[in-house]
């Protein structure tokens, strides 16, 4: 059981959803990251996805997309990003921690080495958007050896056929897209979104998270009533642009999403 799987079992026997904050590494600098996590842990985090700067981030909405510029710029690379991880280890070693980005800088590196240099650093699952299920086995395969979770993506438009498929394969949690769209958009039917939340969560065998579209301690309560946690990406990064200083901006931000989800 990796720190994934303990963190859910913990908050099944709490009765508590989890809040799960998503960070741009190298945003809004570099030696902001670290920081900010430990900030958003002390404000009620119970998973952290730490995005990866890519070039062409194109499940992600303006906001993102500017992170992923400026951490780019800053020389925010794979290298930097676990590096974070690892001083982030020095003080928390039971925090899960997920690498949130895209595919190609994982086949640069390959799925073997990629995996083995996550898991050394810290790392506890990986969420690659644009891997389909279908095409996924060969990073599956070299991931479980080295005991890192391949976070699976189902979104509204995912047909019963693939949704089978992905409840049977998913490891750690599985993300439920809130909406067809990109990251940030202000779009959120809550309503809509349980429905099919309750549908997943009968068949899945993981904790089902949603996100997108999760912006203050409203939609974040809201989406929470029918999903074991939330996501809370765009709205967090906005807030950290720019932040005097972004540790305490990030726990200021996040404080009031774990009293509405406690509540």
């Amino acid at each position: 059981m990796n720190r994934i799987d303990r963190r859910f079992a913990q908050l099944r026997a709490d009765q508590r959803k989890a809040l799960i904050p998503f960070v741009t590494a190298g945003d809004p600098s570099l030696d902001a990251t670290v920081p900010v996590m430990h900030a958003l842990v002390q404000a009620g985090a119970d998973v952290i996805e730490l995005g990866v700067a890519f070039s062409d981030p194109m499940a992600d909405g303006p906001v993102i997309q500017r992170s992923s510029e400026r951490a780019l710029a800053r020389g925010a690379g794979l290298h930097y990003v676990f590096e974070c991880v690892r001083s982030f280890r020095e003080r928390d070693a039971d925090t899960p921690v997920v690498l949130m980005g895209y595919l190609n800088p994982v086949e640069i590196r390959g799925a073997a080495r990629f995996a083995r240099e996550a898991v050394a650093a810290g790392v506890d699952g990986v969420l690659l958007v644009d891997l389909p299920p279908e095409e996924s086995d060969e990073f599956r395969s070299a991931f479980v050896q080295e005991g890192l979770a391949l976070i699976l993506l189902a979104s509204p438009t995912t047909s019963d056929a693939r949704l089978r498929r992905l409840c049977e394969d998913a490891q750690g949690y599985l993300y439920y897209v809130s909406f067809a769209g990109v990251t940030g958009a202000d779009r959120l039917d809550a309503d809509a979104a349980g429905t099919r939340l309750h549908a997943i969560r009968a068949q899945s065998q993981v904790p089902v998270v949603a996100g997108f579209g999760i912006k203050d301690a409203a939609s974040a309560a809201a989406m929470a009533r029918e999903a074991d946690g939330v996501v809370v990406g765009s709205a967090l990064v906005a807030a950290l642009d720019g932040a005097a200083d972004p540790a305490a901006r990030a726990g200021e931000f996040l404080s009031p999403l774990r009293q509405a989800l406690d509540a």
